[in-house]
């Protein structure tokens, strides 16, 4: 089958590989029909992620059609239509049974070497390098799911690939973020990041009850997405962007802060990515700071961003002196499946509002790179890998 592979910094080539088998009893196939870039993959193409070999197939955001399905696989059939959350998760781990799917206990084979880094063991995940599995991506015509009688939700008739197709990763991501805000009525939620998961944090914000959200970015384009969200919107060009926070909260501040940036930090589009471009590793964290600064005392700051490494620099006077609480963590994907699917159906929310570029895999080598520098207005790639 043809999948987009890794084989190093800047270097994402389409070409041949081994079509995926039944490996477990529990265990189906797909044939993709429709996968996205993620800016998370970003951080693999920029070589940011160790743990990666040449030909690993890369992508999480994924959904397609069933094929085969494993002996003890009795949820799914052929010819169902699926989502496939990111998160490899077992559903039978006290983790699983806590709900918390992104922590599962036993879906990484390499949950030894993960140990090593930060403790304890995570769940699996698609596509993601050496220490979470190392498990082959969607971005290919086919891919092999394992749990798949816990993950994937099937797709009602009716409704598209790209209405759905996001439940797989950053709906499920920015909602959560939203989420962890434990919003109020009344509340103002600001958004540091206004890409796809930013995106959809605005919208889950006003979702959950939020009055306001104050948007932050520096892209046109998705402020432009943001402002038809909702959203008040802000530069991060700004030098006085504190100054303008506060003036306009009347002078007491978010009540909760999304910093939907995280590490994201090798495009050259927007002045969030391009000034943590250029500091240490310890130092790049810019966003995060002043997540931290903008939230009023008592309040919350989320942070559904990526943050690879041990040193993580952060204003930690500034949190514990204005009592904030911060809210981490991969989605627990297979928790928020059914009621954002809910959500769908009732008309609530299209989530395809964000896409940009439809292309084939084929074209996915330069996409990679229009999506990194935010060229050509691009926002969201989606990929056919069948056609």
């Amino acid at each position: 089958m043809k999948a987009l592979t890794w084989h190093g910094s800047g270097d994402i080539r389409c070409e041949q590989v081994d079509d995926p088998t039944i490996q477990d009893d529990r265990d189906a196939i797909i044939r993709v029909t429709s996968c996205a870039i993620c800016g998370s993959d970003l951080h693999l193409y920029g070589g940011f992620v160790p743990g990666m070999h040449h030909g690993d197939v890369m992508g999480h955001e994924t959904m397609g059609e069933v094929v085969e399905v494993g002996r003890g696989n009795s949820k799914l059939r052929v010819g169902d239509r699926v989502v496939v959350p990111f998160t490899i998760s077992c559903g039978e781990c006290r983790q699983c049974q806590w709900g918390q799917f992104s922590l599962c206990e036993r879906s990484n084979p390499n949950g030894s070497m993960q140990a090593e880094q930060i403790g304890y063991p995570t769940a699996g995940l698609f596509g993601y390098s050496e220490m979470y599995g190392r498990f082959p991506g969607g971005q290919a015509e086919y891919l092999r799911v394992p749990y798949a009688d816990v993950g994937p939700i099937k797709v009602p008739d009716g409704l598209s690939d790209e209405q759905v197709l996001f439940l797989s990763d950053i709906f499920p991501t920015g909602y959560m973020a939203a989420e962890n805000c434990n919003i109020q009525p009344g509340q103002t939620i600001a958004v540091f990041g206004c890409g796809p998961v930013g995106l959809f944090a605005i919208k889950s914000a006003f979702l959950l009850g939020a009055e306001r959200v104050i948007a932050i970015d520096t892209v046109p384009e998705r402020l432009a997405l943001a402002q038809a969200a909702g959203a008040e919107t802000l530069d991060y060009t700004d030098e006085d962007l504190q100054q303008r926070i506060i003036e306009m909260t009347g002078g007491q501040g978010p009540d909760a802060v999304i910093e939907a940036v995280g590490l994201e930090s090798h495009g050259v589009g927007g002045l969030m990515e391009t000034m943590q471009a250029k500091l240490s590793a310890t130092e790049r964290p810019y966003a995060l700071s002043q997540a931290i600064l903008a939230c009023r005392p008592g309040g919350t700051v989320s942070l559904p961003g990526v943050f690879i490494g041990p040193a993580v620099a952060a204003p930690f006077g500034a949190i514990v002196g204005k009592g904030l609480t911060l809210k981490t963590g991969q989605t627990h994907v297979q928790k928020y499946l059914q009621p954002l699917l809910n959500l769908i159906v009732e008309g609530r929310i299209d989530p395809s509002f964000l896409i940009t570029h439809r292309i084939g895999l084929e074209e996915g080598p330069e996409a990679y790179k229009t999506f990194r520098d935010k060229a050509d207005g691009c926002v969201k790639v989606v990929i056919r890998p069948n056609g």
